[in-house]
């Protein structure tokens, strides 16, 4: 059977979701106003636990948070935010870990690889997509040693991200013995529970012999086997063909006791969509402090309607004293979103976005871009990432929080997708989130008000109209 292309793939996948979300119900987001107002919520020092979960006292949390204030500087994400996020996730901030920046889709790719070559007792990987292409099929072998090698191998894989990838490629892990599990398929007879097609897991994880994690925007496919950085692709006009662009992405490698935090959040997924537990295969070993940064995995699902990543984001924006530095791919918020950046660019904070110049979803881009003109009245400087296709996910605020993860700041993502995002308080990582937004900006053109007011009218007329469709983007 002949492997679809990757515009037929694309096309497929879009058609399914098209389907998909006209046919859904509008569903709404909670109103957060509460988590703007910078006095009701009082600051108070967060649950910060170790290694063997035991909890550090407060007095010695306050201790930690005051150095990395005297760092970075004085913030309310250190007063009042991180105790918000630990109520609105659920989880605590567990410290003593080692983060490692992946900036790039080959960068990303090759750590991935060499961790799962390293694998002696179990791998387990779930993923929005992964194609029968070179980087899949390079991948999907490795796998297949592995579990011949007697490693335990577990993939989840979203049913619409993988449409376009043939049914042979998954048989042929089965038959080497992996067990793949398709995440909410979209063929209803194949359904383990309510079938709602427009629920998707989005989720990007590795987790190898539980004690290294990956996480972040990279999904498995072929257009993360080129660089983005390259200098040469400054002067290129951008591709025609998102496929055929390198694409920029942002994923994190993590040693320590949070790697425990994506094992747990992978099982759970695993049973969900399941039924049943995967056989124990001490999937939660002794972990040691690795590092010294803290770190906070927050999931999000429809299935429990709590809504953690996008609150945290409103949160955090609202209690950014400085900066906040945001990298989206897909920009089709809320207007409860958009008032977080607008409040914090109005009372002084330096609020810059990094969008797309170009998309693999075209309607996307137009609905981004509507908003430009609120965001721009506002303060808020506005780049366009040019030359390669931008994916990535991310934030870094006041200099000490940052965050990585799967979740895009629209609709789809805060409402209909399982997601996961790993947020990071420290000054070093902070501190190179930092430096690779500013390598972003170099490769950018900023978009000022002045040209914003003066875009033609076939340009108003797409963003008009792709607000109109938002909630459906």
């Amino acid at each position: 059977m002949a492997r679809p292309s990757a515009s037929s793939s694309l096309l497929a996948r879009g058609s399914v979701l098209l389907v998909a979300w006209l046919l859904a119900a509008c569903a709404s987001l909670p109103e957060v106003s509460y988590l703007r107002d910078r006095q009701l919520l009082p600051g108070q020092a967060p649950t910060v636990v170790t290694a063997n979960g035991g909890e550090i006292s407060r007095k010695k949390t306050q201790a930690m948070l005051d150095r990395m204030e005297a760092r970075a500087g004085a913030t309310d994400i250190l007063a009042r935010h991180a105790a918000v996020e630990e109520a609105i996730s659920g989880r605590p901030l567990i410290s003593g870990n080692k983060v490692l920046l992946l900036d790039d889709g080959p960068a990303t790719m090759r750590a991935m690889m060499d961790a799962v070559r390293g694998a002696r007792r179990h791998i387990n990987l779930e993923t929005y997509i992964i194609e029968a292409d070179e980087v899949g099929n390079a991948l999907a072998a490795l796998l297949i040693d592995k579990r011949r090698a007697g490693v335990d191998v577990n993939l989840i894989y979203d049913s619409v991200g993988s449409l376009g990838t043939p049914p042979e490629f998954f048989e042929r892990l089965r038959a080497a013995g992996v067990r793949v599990l398709e995440f909410n398929p979209v063929n209803p007879a194949n359904a383990r529970r309510g079938w709602d097609i427009n629920q998707r897991d989005h989720r990007k994880v590795l987790v190898v012999d539980g004690r290294i994690a990956f996480t972040g925007g990279v999904n498995i496919s072929r257009v993360y086997g080129k660089s983005s950085f390259l200098p040469s692709r400054r002067s290129a006009p951008a591709p025609n063909d998102a496929q055929e662009a390198a694409w920029r992405d942002t994923h994190m490698q993590i040693e320590g006791p949070a790697v425990a935090e994506f094992q747990r959040m992978f099982l759970d997924t695993w049973q969900r969509q399941s039924g049943a537990a995967l056989p124990d295969a001490n999937f939660f070993p002794p972990l040691k402090a690795e590092g010294r940064a803290l770190l906070r995995a927050i999931a999000s699902t429809p299935d429990r309607g709590d809504y953690a990543v996008y609150k945290t984001y409103v949160s955090a924006i609202a209690s950014a004293d400085r900066n906040v530095f945001l990298t989206t791919a897909y920009f089709v918020p809320d207007q409860q979103v958009v008032q977080a950046m607008v409040d914090a660019a109005r009372r002084g904070v330096d609020v810059r976005i990094i969008f797309p110049s170009f998309t693999d979803v075209g309607m996307l881009l137009y609905a981004g871009r509507s908003y430009y003109d609120q965001l721009l009245e506002a303060g808020i400087r506005i780049y366009e990432r040019k030359a390669a296709m931008l994916h990535a996910k991310t934030a870094v605020i006041d200099g000490v929080w940052s965050t990585i993860g799967s979740t895009n700041l629209d609709m789809r993502s805060f409402l209909h997708n399982d997601e996961v995002n790993a947020v990071v308080l420290d000054v070093d990582f902070a501190a190179r989130m930092e430096d690779l937004f500013r390598r972003d900006l170099q490769d950018s053109v900023e978009v000022t008000a002045a040209q914003w007011r003066n875009r033609g009218l076939q340009h108003r007329l797409k963003e008009w109209t792709a607000r109109l469709l938002e909630y459906w983007l």
